[in-house]
C-alpha cells in the first residue's frame, strides 16, 4: 500500500475564530493518492480489483478530494479523529451537529454553527469514497479506475430507474442525475435495450415502443438573429431522450447493455487506509502526526449504509488487525448496506422504497449487527462477526426507516422477532421524526405530498450520541440503553395492528403499509462474485422478511423510542410516512418524507371538525403552558443523557411562540 496527501490549500477556518479551550482552527485541502496490492489479503474482497489497471510495482491507484478542519494547536484538540462519510459527495456533519449550513467548502464562521465539533476538539475529516460521482458543487469525489477482462471492455445488462417529480423533462444521463457518471450503453440501437413504464413497482412492466425514445441528448442555446431559444438532438451513448417527456410520479426503468465498469469497492479500502494513515502514521507527511489517539465515523441515510456495508465486509481491520474506527454513528441506514461492491454499481442510487427504487439491492441479509438466520435460506450471519476489530456502535433511526427502510429488521430477526443485540451495540429510533430533518428549516410545506412534511428537529440527539460515543471507547462509561420498539412490549406491532391504533383524523388518508421486502434473485453470482446476471431481479414471492412498524398513542405519534420534546409535547401528529398526492403514484409513500398534520387548536375547531385528539389549548392553556411542557421534556431527556444542557435553551427558545415558523399554528396568540 503506498499512500500519499497533496495538500494544495491551508488557510485558517472561520476567520481564525476561536472555539472554547481548543482555540482556532485550520483549513487543509487536496488529493489523496492511494495504491493498493490487489494480491493482498484484506484487499481480496473487493470486487475487480483484479482487473482493474496496475502500475509498474503492481498496485492499482485511486485518487480522493480531501478536506481537514484541525486545531491550529493540535495539543489543544481532544485528539480524536470524526469522519464524515458524507452523502453523494456532499459535507454533512456541520449541519447537524453543529445547526450549520450547508457547505461543501466550509470556511467561514458561518459554515461552522454553533461550534459544537470544534468546542469539543474533534479535528474533523472529509474524505472522498465515492466513485460514481462528477467533480462540481464542491462535491468529493473518488477518481476509480475501470476494469477490464484481459483488455477488453468488459459489458452486462444495467437496470436503472427515473421518477420526476416535475413536468417537462424530456432528456436525462443514463445515471438518472447530473452529478453522477453514466455507464456507456454498448448500442445507440433502442431495439436493443428496454424502457417500460408503470404506475407502481408491482405493476406488471408496459413495454415503450423503441420509436418513441432514443440513447440521445438535448442541446439547447439562443438562436440566431435573436430568434428564440433553439434545440437539437445529438446521439448520445450516456443520455436517454424520451421525445414526449416523462409523466411525473410514473416508474421508468431502462435495462440496457453496458460497458466500463469501475471499481467502486476501492471506496471502503480509501476509507480504511486514509483514516488509519491520519491516526496512525508519525512522520512528517501526515498533518495530524502524533495527534489522534481515538477515530470515530459518522455518515447518515447512503453513507449509514456505506458504514454498515464497511464493517460487515471486514474495512474495519487496518490491515495489520488494529481497529480503524473505535466508534461509528450510522444513522437513518434502516436494515441496509451500501451493496455498492458489486459490478456495474451505481453508490449514488438511493436505497429501496414503498415506490422508488423499489428494486434496490441495498437491503439483503444480514440486516442485524447481531448473529441470526434467514428463515427463507437458511444462511446465518451477522454485521458484526469480528470481535477483535469491531467498532462500538450507536444505530439511530427515525420513523421514516421502519416505513420505508425496513428498519424493524435492525433489532428482529427476519421473522419479526426481537433479537438481542450484542454488548457493542446501542439501537435508537427517534420517535415520530423523519429521514431528512432540517435543522434551518423555516416553514412547513407540502412539495407533491399529501401532508405537510414532518417538522421534529432531532439534531439534539447526535450532539448527545457522539458524546456518548465518546465516553464509552474512551473510559468504558456505558451509554443510555437502547430505545426501539420491541415486540415483547408492544410497541412493535405488524400493519393490521396499527391500523386500529391510529386516530381517525378527518380528511388523513393512511399508508397501505410498510415498504415490504421480498428474497430478489439478482442472479448466482451477485452475493458471492457481486455480478447481477438477472435485471431486472426476479421476486421470490413466497419467500419474505418481516417489517414491523412502531404503535402509536392517541396522537398518532410513535411509541417505543426516544421522544423529542416536540413529540412529547406535541401540536400536531408526527409520522414517518407522507403520501404522494393525486398525480402518477398517488397513495403511495414518498421517498423518506414524513407527515405533520397539526392539531385542532380550539375546542371549537376539534368538535366542528370531529377530530378524535385533544385540541392545543385544551392541553396546554396558553403558550406558556406549552413553554413549560416543552421544558419538562427537555429536561427528562438531559437526565436520561440523551440531550446535552446547553441543548435546552436552544428547544425552548424554539417553543415560545408555539413553535412557530416551523410549527403551522394559525389562531391562537
Amino acid at each position: 500500500m503506498r499512500i500519499t496527501l497533496e495538500t494544495v490549500e491551508h488557510v485558517p477556518f472561520a476567520g481564525g475564530a476561536s472555539f472554547g479551550a481548543t482555540g482556532a482552527y485550520e483549513r487543509l485541502a487536496g488529493k489523496i493518492r492511494l495504491a493498493v496490492d490487489p494480491k493482498a489479503p484484506h484487499n481480496r474482497v473487493i470486487v475487480d480489483l483484479d482487473k482493474a489497471p496496475k502500475g509498474a510495482d503492481g498496485l492499482v491507484e485511486c485518487v480522493a478530494d480531501f478536506t481537514i478542519l484541525k486545531p491550529v494547536d493540535m495539543s489543544k484538540g481532544n485528539r480524536r479523529l470524526f469522519y464524515d462519510w458524507g452523502n453523494r459527495g456532499n459535507i454533512r456533519a456541520l449541519q447537524f451537529f453543529n445547526d450549520a449550513i450547508h457547505s461543501n467548502t466550509p470556511r467561514e464562521a458561518a459554515h461552522a454553527g454553533n461550534g459544537f465539533l470544534f468546542r469539543r476538539g474533534y479535528t474533523v475529516v472529509w474524505v472522498a469514497w465515492e466513485g460514481d460521482l462528477l467533480p462540481g458543487d464542491g462535491r468529493f469525489v473518488l477518481d476509480t479506475p475501470v476494469a477490464t477482462e484481459n483488455g477488453q471492455p468488459i459489458t452486462a445488462p444495467v437496470r436503472v430507474e427515473y421518477i420526476l417529480d416535475e413536468p417537462g423533462v424530456k432528456c436525462l444521463p443514463l445515471s438518472g442525475r447530473a452529478s453522477t457518471r453514466s455507464f456507456p450503453t454498448v448500442s445507440l440501437d433502442t431495439s436493443k435495450a428496454t424502457l417500460t413504464v408503470r404506475p407502481y413497482p408491482d405493476e406488471p412492466r408496459v413495454k415503450i415502443d423503441p420509436s418513441r425514445w432514443e440513447f440521445a441528448r438535448l442541446e439547447g442555446g439562443a438562436g440566431l438573429d435573436g430568434s428564440a431559444n433553439e434545440t437539437g438532438v445529438a446521439p448520445s451513448d450516456q443520455h436517454i431522450h424520451l421525445k414526449d417527456g416523462f409523466t411525473p410520479g410514473l416508474i421508468y426503468e431502462l435495462v440496457y447493455t453496458a460497458r466500463d465498469p469501475r471499481v467502486h469497492g476501492l471506496g471502503h479500502a480509501m476509507v480504511r487506509d486514509a483514516i488509519a494513515f491520519l491516526r496512525n502514521d508519525a512522520s512528517a507527511k501526515n498533518p495530524l502526526k502524533g495527534g489522534i489517539d481515538k477515530a470515530y465515523c459518522w455518515g447518515r441515510s447512503q453513507t449509514g449504509r456505506a458504514i454498515r456495508d464497511y464493517v460487515y465486509l471486514g474495512f474495519n481491520d487496518d490491515g495489520q488487525g488494529k481497529r480503524v474506527f473505535d466508534g461509528v454513528l450510522p444513522h437513518v441506514a434502516g436494515a441496509g448496506k451500501q451493496w455498492f461492491n458489486h459490478r456495474f454499481s451505481l453508490p449514488v442510487v438511493p436505497a429501496g422504497q414503498q415506490h422508488e427504487d423499489h428494486f434496490n439491492i441495498a437491503d439483503r441479509f444480514p440486516f442485524s449487527y447481531a448473529q441470526s438466520t434467514d428463515h427463507n435460506t437458511g444462511k446465518t450471519d451477522a454485521i458484526l462477526k469480528r470481535p477483535k476489530t469491531d467498532p462500538l456502535v450507536i444505530h439511530t433511526q427515525t420513523s421514516s426507516e421502519y416505513w420505508q427502510r425496513r428498519g424493524s429488521l435492525v433489532h428482529t430477526d427476519t421473522s419479526g422477532n426481537d433479537l438481542a443485540q450484542p454488548d457493542n451495540v446501542r439501537v435508537f429510533l427517534w420517535a415520530s421524526s423523519q429521514h431528512m430533518s432540517d435543522p434551518n428549516l423555516k416553514k412547513p410545506s407540502k412539495g407533491v405530498c399529501q401532508n405537510y412534511v414532518n417538522i421534529v428537529l432531532t439534531t439534539p440527539l447526535f450532539r448527545a450520541a457522539l458524546d456518548a460515543l465518546d465516553k464509552w471507547a474512551t473510559d468504558g462509561t456505558t451509554p443510555p440503553d437502547s430505545r426501539m420498539p420491541r415486540r415483547s412490549d408492544g410497541t412493535l406491532i405488524p400493519m393490521e395492528e396499527w391500523r386500529k391504533k391510529f386516530p381517525q383524523i378527518p380528511g388523513i388518508m393512511l399508508p397501505s403499509g410498510p415498504n415490504a421486502l421480498k428474497l430478489l434473485d439478482f442472479g448466482p453470482d451477485a452475493d458471492e462474485k457481486g455480478i447481477l446476471t438477472v435485471e431486472p431481479p426476479r421476486v421470490l414471492d413466497n419467500q419474505t422478511y418481516a417489517v414491523m412498524i412502531p404503535a402509536v398513542d392517541a396522537d398518532g405519534n410513535d411509541l417505543g423510542g426516544v421522544r423529542m420534546p416536540t413529540v412529547d409535547a406535541p401540536l400536531g401528529t408526527y409520522t414517518g410516512w407522507n403520501l404522494r398526492a393525486q398525480g402518477g403514484g398517488y397513495g403511495s409513500s414518498h421517498t423518506f418524507t414524513g407527515s405533520y398534520i397539526p392539531l385542532p387548536e380550539t375546542d371549537a375547531e376539534r368538535a366542528f371538525t370531529k377530530d378524535p385528539r385533544p385540541s392545543i389549548l385544551a392541553r396546554y392553556k396558553d403558550k406558556q403552558g406549552y413553554v413549560r411542557a416543552i421544558e419538562t421534556a427537555a429536561k427528562k431527556l438531559v437526565a436520561d443523557r440523551l440531550m446535552l444542557e446547553e441543548d435546552v435553551p436552544r428547544v425552548v427558545d424554539a417553543a415560545r411562540d408555539w413553535g412557530r415558523p416551523r410549527h403551522d399554528v394559525k389562531t391562537l396568540s
